[in-house]
């Protein structure tokens, strides 16, 4: 398969993950949790990651809604999900970011 093939196939999922607003948002959010979410009870903002109900209340939409976003980021590899309880918890996964980040300024 050709390099142009393959980054296609690659970057397909990424564009199409951080063309819309609202996932740019999330992944805004989650760069610096401690600012944009308050204290959880279960699990640590940093460490652990936001509750996706919290994602869906500050995004101003349901948890179904908030929930296909959050799913949309992690098969692009821009989340890491961690389930604590009943509830997954978000962070960025900045080593994915970085990887991907290289890989587009590598294809230009």
């Amino acid at each position: 398969m050709s390099r142009e093939k393959s980054l296609g196939r690659t970057a397909a999922p990424l564009i199409k993950a951080l063309a819309n607003d609202r996932r740019l948002a999330i992944l805004a959010w989650l760069k610096n949790p401690t600012a944009h979410f308050p204290p959880q009870k279960y699990g640590d903002l940093v460490r652990d990651g936001v509750c996706g109900l919290f994602i869906a209340d500050k995004l101003g939409v349901s948890p179904a809604t908030a929930s296909e976003h959050l799913r949309v980021l992690t098969h692009a590899g821009f989340l890491r999900p961690r389930r604590i309880r009943q509830w997954t918890f978000y962070k960025r996964d900045e080593k994915r970011i970085a990887e991907l980040r290289r890989l587009f300024r590598d294809a230009w």
